[in-house]
């Protein structure tokens, strides 16, 4: 599926539980997601960290609802509880399916955001990787000297910043020399056409959704 078809989706999902107090909603996209999840074969340590990331913020969303809440406070404890997760399962369709490079050029194709903010995007998250192993240098720089950084320390962050600049204005000077110019018309090697069956599932699952929510199996 289209990376932008499946970001919307999950987008106008998130959006419509925010709005609802149905836990069988939630429970039902959490399920969804997780068989979704195991159909594409994700990696079983991405699968096990997804489902300990909610752990925390759902127990103390319920707590603080169950036992200091009012009205129906125990209906909305778990509402918040399992629309947590559904959150995090929803975004994980997402995000363990779908590669960063693959999102940002199909919402550059089809939903016509500026080239310029996804060529900066792209950038910084390649940047990434190498940001880690410049602190790490810069750790091994200062042990030469007889001198111990630690993740709070600011020299570590003042000379990231640094480097990071550096590499930004090389980027720029480079993109421009290759003849990047900002709002300008341009092909693309790798085209990311929408597939008429994606919007038809898109518009499934979200017609989906509304009729359970006007004749839910259970609240």
């Amino acid at each position: 599926m289209n990376a932008s078809v499946k970001l919307g989706i999950v987008l106008l999902l998130s959006l419509e539980i925010s709005f609802t107090k149905s836990i069988s909603l939630n429970c039902l996209l959490v399920i969804s997601s997780l068989i979704y999840l195991l159909g594409k074969k994700i990696n079983l340590k991405n699968f096990v960290y997804t489902a300990c990331i909610p752990l925390l913020p759902a127990f103390g969303s319920w707590s603080s609802i169950y036992f200091y809440g009012t009205g129906d406070n125990h209906h909305m404890a778990w509402v918040m509880f399992s629309r947590i997760f559904a959150y995090v399962w929803l975004g994980a369709t997402l995000t363990l399916t779908t590669h960063i490079d693959e999102i940002l050029k199909t919402l550059e194709q089809n939903v016509k955001l500026p080239n310029t903010f996804v060529y900066g995007m792209l950038a910084a998250f390649n940047f990434i990787p190498k940001i880690g192993q410049e602190i790490k240098t810069i750790k091994i720089a200062a042990q030469m000297r007889g001198v111990t950084l630690h993740f709070w320390s600011p020299q570590i962050f003042f000379k990231a910043i640094l480097t990071s600049l550096r590499w930004s204005n090389n980027l720029a000077q480079a993109m421009t020399s290759h003849g990047f110019s900002e709002g300008a018309p341009r092909t693309h090697y790798q085209v990311m056409p929408i597939p008429t069956w994606n919007m038809g599932v898109a518009l499934c699952i979200i017609l989906i959704v509304q009729l359970y929510l006007m004749y839910p199996l259970w609240p």
